[in-house]
């Protein structure tokens, strides 16, 4: 597939992984913050054709993982109320709350909907003028645009019966406290570059110099990944702090400027929990003043809503990269997508969920099969 192909040959990625075992004179640690760059280096079995000694951790970049127990526990408890007709994306629908999980609700007889845009929830407010309807808002900034989309059109409509349960969290601030952490072994970061495509990355500089980590801004495909990785090293090697732009096809430094202009309109920052970390000052969205009648956690009772972790579940030690999901001793035992203890092994970007169905896959071995696609082919991905 055109534009696709490209950033899956393999010829390319073994020269890339050549520049960058040439490069390497010392061990380093390199900390991807995406899901789906989680997923891309597992699938493809990109750590196989590292040197020793360079390690590639994974951070803390699955929306739904980092979505604190608490704020699950809050749905829930929404989601079970006869008046609501509560919408979500489906990678909620399955992840544990402190004793069940959205889809029970469902079973039991609440009214959840799976919707595939904010929108689609506003639409349902509109057709259902008799039922509370709440979205529930997770994600980056990739997909706060579209929320704030949508609470702004509710305005426009005067809808009375809409509202979110928002728990939208912010890359910049999450990176910083990860490099302030007295245990931070990561010594440059991937930065994600859908975030990125919608924030730009101007707010990384500041990052990038304060704690002398290089960070590159990566697309998402094998090629990507391992340039990604090749110029992380580069600046590791001579000693440089800076960001840099692997994925320039689709981000510029200002990122874009009208989804940025309507998040300033609709969100504030605000301190934000994630799940297996803690609060994070400044790391999350909530409503402004102006449309605070549509958040749920206003207009529902909240408040006291308990939360209790599986202690068999080490989630916040893999979404902070200290541990691999193996590391787990409930790993695929206790702890399976048709029985999970955690976010990270239920959602479709989570780091858990990515070791259980591609842990097997090596595109180093001779032995099998490469799943890149298109050995020799594909024109248009840049050459090392």
């Amino acid at each position: 597939m055109k534009y696709v192909d490209e950033f899956r040959n393999e010829t390319l990625a073994r020269k890339y992984a050549e520049r960058i075992r040439a490069s390497v004179t010392r061990p380093w640690t390199i900390m991807e913050i995406c899901g789906g760059q989680t997923h891309t280096i597992v699938k493809y079995g990109l750590e196989s054709l590292l040197p020793e000694g360079l390690t590639l951790v994974h951070g803390p970049g699955c929306p739904v993982c980092v979505t604190p127990l608490e704020m699950i526990d809050k749905a829930l408890a929404i989601a079970a109320r006869p008046d609501v007709l509560f919408a979500s994306f489906g990678d909620m629908l399955r992840v544990p709350g402190s004793g069940r999980d959205l889809l029970t609700v469902k079973a039991e007889g609440g009214a959840i909907r799976i919707v595939y845009s904010p929108l689609d929830a506003v639409a349902l407010a509109q057709r259902q003028p008799d039922k509370e309807v709440v979205f529930f808002a997770v994600g980056f900034e990739t997909t706060a645009p579209a929320t704030a989309m949508a609470v702004r059109q509710a305005a426009r409509l005067g809808l009375k019966n809409f509202s979110l349960l928002c728990s939208h969290v912010l890359v910049p601030p999450a990176i910083d406290a990860l490099l302030s952490s007295p245990a931070n072994r990561v010594q440059a970061f991937l930065a994600a570059g859908h975030v990125c495509t919608v924030m730009g990355y101007e707010d990384y500089r500041p990052l990038a110099a304060r704690h002398r980590t290089p960070i590159v801004v990566t697309g998402f495909e094998p090629v990507d990944l391992l340039h990604g990785v090749w110029l992380a090293v580069r600046q590791l090697e001579t000693g440089r702090a800076e960001v840099e732009n692997q994925y320039a096809r689709a981000v510029r430094p200002e990122g874009n400027r009208p989804a940025r202009r309507l998040l300033d309109e609709v969100f504030e920052p605000v301190d934000r929990a994630w799940r297996g970390i803690g609060v994070i000052p400044r790391s999350g969205y909530r409503l402004r003043d102006a449309f605070a009648g549509y958040d749920a956690e206003r207009r529902f009772e909240t408040a006291g809503v308990g939360a209790q972790e599986s202690p068999l579940c080490i989630a916040g030690l893999v979404l902070q990269g200290v541990k691999r999901p193996h590391d787990c001793p409930a790993f695929g035992v206790s702890c399976t997508p048709e029985r999970p203890l955690g976010a990270p092994m239920v959602s479709s970007e989570g780091a858990c969920a990515a070791y259980y169905h591609y842990r097997n896959y090596s595109i180093a071995s001779p032995s099998s099969p490469s799943p890149l696609a298109g050995e020799g082919r594909g024109g248009g991905a840049r050459r090392p």
